[in-house]
C-alpha cells in the first residue's frame, strides 16, 4: 500500500552535551513526513549524506513515509550555525566545509539528536510501536552508530564510510566498527548495501564489516551490487544505478515490514 504523505520542517529542542542547551540557541531543524490522516505508525530515523538536509534526503523521507511510517531526518550540523538547516549544495567548496562540520561531530551529541527525533515523533507525530533507521553514506555511518546506542528493531544502511577507520566522523576515539557488539546486544537486524566500485569503501573494508558482524552474532545481510558506485541510490546524479536502487529499496521495504510492521 502506498500512502498519501504530509510533510513539514520542524524545530526540536535538544539538550547540549552534559547539560541544558545554551540560552538563546536555536532548535535543531528536522524534516518529518508521515501518512496523511489519523492513526499511529512505526517510526524510521533517517540519516542524511554529507550534504545534510537537501531536497534529495527530504524526498527519501517522504518515500519512507509513503510505505506507512513516520520518518524524520535531523540536521546533525545544527550546533554549527543556522546556515546548515537547508543542506549544502554539492560543490568543491561545500565539500570542504561539510568535512569540517563532520570533523566536529561527537558521539554524545549525535546520540542526543537521534533520541530527540525519536521522542518528537512519538509525542507530536503519532509514531508508536517499533522504530527503525535508514541512512546513506555519512548517514549510513550514523545509522550504524544509532544501532549501537538506540532501541531499534532494524536498520538499512547504504554505503557507510569509515566504519573500520579510526579518527573519522564518529569513529573516534576508535573505529565505529568496534561497537558492533553493542548492536548484537540490542538484537538489531542489519541490512547493508554496498557498491562494487565504491571509491570510499573497498572490498577489504567490506570484508572487515562482514567479519565483525558475523563474529558478534548480529542478524545481518550484506548486498554488493556489481558495477555500482558510491551514491548509486539517488536519481538525477551521475552514479545513479536504477537496477541497484530498485532492488535495494525492495529489500528495505521487506525488512521494515518484517521487523517494524506497516499499515
Amino acid at each position: 500500500m502506498v500512502h498519501e504523505v504530509v510533510a513539514e520542517e520542524v524545530g526540536i529542542e535538544v539538550a547540549a552535551e552534559g547539560g541544558a542547551r545554551p540560552e538563546g540557541a536555536p532548535p535543531m531543524t528536522a524534516y518529518l513526513a508521515r501518512p496523511a490522516g489519523d492513526g499511529a505508525y512505526p517510526a524510521v530515523l533517517v540519516g542524511a549524506e554529507l550534504w545534510g538536509l537537501t531536497e534529495d534526503v527530504r524526498q527519501i523521507v517522504r518515500q519512507v513515509a509513503a510505505l506507512g511510517y513516520v520518518a524524520i531526518v535531523p540536521d546533525v550540523y545544527h550546533r554549527f550555525g543556522a546556515g546548515t538547516a537547508a543542506g549544502l549544495a554539492e560543490s568543491d567548496e561545500n565539500r570542504t566545509r561539510a568535512f569540517e562540520l563532520v570533523g566536529r561531530l561527537t558521539r554524545d551529541e549525535v546520540e542526543a539528536d537521534l533520541r530527540a527525533c525519536a521522542a518528537y515523533v512519538r509525542e507530536h507525530a503519532g509514531a508508536s510501536g517499533r522504530t527503525g533507521a535508514l541512512g546513506f553514506s555519512l548517514g549510513g555511518h550514523i545509522t550504524y552508530f544509532a544501532a549501537s546506542r538506540l532501541d531499534l528493531e532494524a536498520v538499512a544502511i547504504y554505503y557507510p564510510g569509515w566504519l573500520p577507520v579510526a579518527g573519522t566522523a564518529l569513529s573516534r576515539p576508535r573505529p565505529l566498527l568496534e561497537e558492533t557488539g553493542r548492536i548484537a546486544e540490542r538484537d538489531v537486524r542489519v541490512l547493508m548495501f554496498f557498491a562494487e566500485l565504491d571509491h570510499v569503501i573497498d572490498a577489504e573494508q567490506r570484508e572487515q564489516i562482514e567479519e565483525a558482524l558475523t563474529a558478534d552474532g548480529v542478524r545481518h545481510e550484506l548486498v554488493v551490487y556489481p558495477g555500482a558506485r558510491h551514491a548509486f541510490f539517488v536519481p538525477g546524479r551521475e552514479p545513479y544505478d536504477k537496477a541497484a536502487a530498485d532492488d535495494s529499496w525492495a529489500r528495505v521495504r521487506q525488512l521494515f515490514a518484517a521487523e517494524l510492521g506497516s499499515r
